[in-house]
């Protein structure tokens, strides 16, 4: 394993062009100017090296030299330490530990709710996903509007958790109300309009809202 991963002399991302997860990882590495080769996974057959460096054959999986990490949550928080500026976390132990709180609710709730979405059988399960999926986040509605980020002044981890599910919101076929999502819609507007955004997108991405 440490001889595949010592081949690579720059960041390597395996990543796939329209998955949420990889999309988040891809935002946070654009934010922080990071150089890094992106490889696109998708259908059934996997790049050799993948296979070989994780055991769940999943992606986003990052080789940073020696190490290999395959959870995003994980990769998220690597790059903002090893990479510390701009800063994408709190120092702050108490906001620290809320926002990780945030990350762990969007990620299980809304990540959840995308999966269920994207991967339903039927017409029937989609669409209780979808519902749910819509309420939770038109419920965040004030949050949105308390501060430029969310719950924060400043850009963060949670954002870069939180915009690649707001911009597959039609995708899911999912509209939001426009009185009452305004603070939402808002926020996403100025999130998709950062310069690392646009970066991050793949082409598969920038043609959901084509």
């Amino acid at each position: 394993m440490a001889l595949i991963a010592n081949r690579r002399s720059v960041m390597t991302l395996f990543s796939h062009p329209t998955c949420p997860h990889s999309h988040r990882v891809r935002l946070v590495l654009a934010e922080k100017s990071i150089n890094v080769d992106v490889v696109d996974v998708e259908g059934p057959t996997l790049p050799e090296d993948l296979i070989d460096l994780n055991p769940y054959n999943s992606v986003p999986t990052l080789v940073d030299r020696d190490l290999i990490l395959y959870d995003s949550r994980v990769i998220i928080e690597y790059l903002d330490e090893r990479f510390p500026h701009p800063p994408l976390m709190p120092v702050d132990p108490v906001t620290r530990a809320q926002f990780r709180l945030a990350l762990y609710r969007i990620e299980r709730d809304w990540y959840g709710l995308a999966a269920e979405i994207e991967e339903a059988r039927d017409r029937k399960t989609a669409n209780k996903a979808r519902k749910i999926l819509r309420e939770s986040v038109l419920a965040s509605a004030e949050v949105f509007k308390a501060k430029p980020y969310f719950l924060s002044e400043e850009f963060s981890l949670v954002d870069c958790t939180i915009a690649p599910i707001l911009w597959r919101l039609p995708v899911f076929e999912i509209e939001l109300p426009s009185v009452q999502a305004k603070p939402i819609t808002q926020y996403a507007e100025d999130v998709f309009a950062r310069k690392s955004f646009r970066a991050s997108l793949t082409e598969l991405e920038e043609e959901m809202r084509a």
